[in-house]
C-alpha cells in the first residue's frame, strides 16, 4: 500500500495533481483490484467437489424396480391366463350391454367404452413389452460377452495344454519307452531260456 502511495504521488507531482487526490485515485484503483481478485476466486468453480444435483421438475423413480415391474407385465401378457382373462372380459362386457336393462347399460353399442379400454391396454403393453425385450437384450449381450471371454480363456489354456504335450513327446522321444524296456526284458528272456535248454550247442557255437 505505502508503494502505490508513493507512486500515486510520484505520477500527481509529474502531472501536476494534488497529492490528495492522487492517494484517493490509488486506493480505488487499489480497491478494484481486490474487488477483481474476489470476484474471479468467487466465480472459480471447484472441480475436487461433485457438483450439486439440479432440481426436476420431473417425479423421480427407481428404473430397476419399473423395469422389473414391466418384464412381469410383459410375462403375464404372454400368457394363455391373460388371453381367457381378457377373452371371457369381452364376453361378460358385450352380453351385458346388449341383453341387461337400458338403465343398467354402461356402454351400449358400438362399444366406445370396450374399444378406448383396449386401445389403451395396447398402448401401454407396447412400450412395456419393449422395455422387457431391451432389458432382456442388454442381459443377452452381458451374457455373450461373458461367454466369449471364457471361451477365449479356454482356447488359450488348451493352446497351452498341447503346446505342453508336444514339449513331452519331444522330450521323451530320446528317452526309453516303456515298450522299449518291455522289448528288451523279453530278448533277454528268451536269450537265457535258450541257455538253458541247449547249453552245450551255445557252448561250441560260442567257441
Amino acid at each position: 500500500m505505502r508503494e502505490r502511495r508513493e507512486q500515486a504521488r510520484t505520477q500527481a507531482r509529474e502531472h501536476g495533481l494534488a497529492p490528495e487526490a492522487a492517494e484517493r485515485s490509488g486506493e480505488r484503483s487499489a480497491k478494484s483490484s481486490s474487488t477483481g481478485s474476489s470476484a474471479l476466486t468467487r466465480s472459480r468453480v471447484r472441480l475436487d467437489l461433485p457438483r450439486a444435483p439440479r432440481r426436476s421438475l420431473l417425479p423421480e423413480y427407481d428404473p430397476e424396480a419399473f423395469g422389473r415391474l414391466s418384464e412381469r407385465v410383459a410375462r403375464f401378457l404372454g400368457t394363455g391366463r391373460f388371453i381367457v382373462w381378457m377373452t371371457l372380459v369381452i364376453i361378460v362386457w358385450v352380453l351385458w350391454n346388449i341383453f341387461a336393462p337400458d338403465d343398467l347399460r354402461f356402454d351400449p353399442y358400438p362399444f366406445i367404452f370396450l374399444t378406448l379400454m383396449l386401445s389403451l391396454q395396447a398402448s401401454y403393453a407396447a412400450p412395456l413389452i419393449l422395455l422387457a425385450q431391451n432389458r432382456q437384450d442388454d442381459r443377452d449381450r452381458v451374457t455373450h460377452e461373458q461367454d466369449r471371454k471364457q471361451n477365449e480363456r479356454s482356447i488359450a489354456d488348451t493352446e497351452y495344454l498341447t503346446r505342453e504335450i508336444a514339449a513331452l513327446r519331444m522330450g521323451l522321444g530320446e528317452v526309453a519307452t516303456r515298450d522299449w524296456i518291455r522289448s528288451e526284458f523279453q530278448d533277454l528272456i528268451k536269450e537265457m531260456d535258450e541257455r538253458r535248454l541247449f547249453p552245450a550247442e551255445r557252448d561250441e557255437g560260442d567257441r
